[in-house]
């Protein structure tokens, strides 16, 4: 099978260049705001750190934030039966398999490499599809892993948790003397706070959507029916309507790797989707299918 090249490695670095401006753009607020340029090379190191621990631990940071647990073969011989068929069709490496106990149905890749890779579903969705559709399914997840596009995915949740935690705790902070008029004061980080996990969430956006495209195509040339897995997008998007998964700081990072987005139709994180809209991605399936 031939494996398209799509830039990923580029995008990842554009995305960490992203999250460090963001830190020390957040660092030179404090800095002004205190006089104390320390704060500079305080939050540049904070960028340093978390980009080392983001690339080496955003496999487990992202299935712990979902409390998913490995499983064996003897618990999942249907899942392993598929992963492993279609992992020796592609000629890749075999990533660990991970379920979570969320009756919302999904699933998601995630890891630096495809030698350090899992591939996730959650129970709602092994409820919920036959065999052909989470074979479908699969194939997506893995081609997000052979791609090489599920680290560029796994460091924005990371590094946008680290903003998010980091802006937050912007609002303890009063920068600068107030007597003095020194400094952009409370008024200035509040709105640094609100922009930071704003301006996290758009880079994740920016790189997500196209992705998602390249790999139900990919996918799809993988499994060799396209069809299973514009069945199974129909599903998921009817049963997470039903049943959506809380939309928290932690899901919420972890939802930009996901197949579909597991959050209500109106939520407000829904009209900022990393993802497509399904019925563009079903369109795209029916017509790589002939129809």
């Amino acid at each position: 099978m031939v494996h398209r090249n799509y830039h990923n490695g580029l995008k990842t670095t554009l995305l960490l260049g992203g999250m460090w401006a963001l830190l020390l753009a957040i660092g030179a607020l404090v800095a002004s705001g205190t006089g104390r340029m320390v704060w500079i090379v305080v939050f540049a190191g904070i960028g340093l750190v978390q980009t080392a621990y983001s690339y080496w631990n955003s496999a487990t940071i992202a299935l712990r934030s979902m409390g998913a647990y490995p499983v064996t073969e003897a618990q999942y011989p249907q899942l392993y039966a598929i992963v492993r068929e279609l992992s020796a069709r592609a000629q890749q490496p075999m990533p660990s398999i991970w379920v979570a106990p969320s009756l919302t149905p999904n699933a998601f890749a995630t890891g630096r490499n495809p030698n350090n890779a899992a591939v996730c579903c959650t129970e709602g969705i092994l409820a919920i599809l036959n065999e052909r559709e989470l074979r479908g399914v699969l194939g997506h997840e893995l081609m997000h892993v052979y791609n090489r596009d599920i680290l560029t995915t796994s460091v924005a949740a990371a590094m946008g948790g680290v903003i998010a935690s980091v802006a937050q705790g912007l609002l303890f902070f009063r920068g600068g003397n107030r007597r003095e008029g020194g400094g952009l004061g409370f008024l200035g980080l509040l709105a640094m706070s609100i922009m930071a996990p704003f301006a996290s969430m758009l880079i994740q956006f920016s790189l997500s959507r196209t992705r998602e495209f390249d790999a139900d195509e990919d996918g799809a040339m993988l499994t060799q029916d396209p069809l299973a897995l514009a069945s199974a997008l129909r599903k998921l998007e009817m049963a997470t309507d039903r049943r959506p998964m809380e939309d928290t700081p932690r899901t919420r990072n972890v939802a930009a790797m996901m197949i579909a987005n597991p959050f209500r139709g109106q939520s407000l994180m829904r009209m900022f989707s990393t993802h497509p809209p399904m019925e563009q991605r079903i369109a795209r399936l029916e017509k790589i299918a002939g129809y």
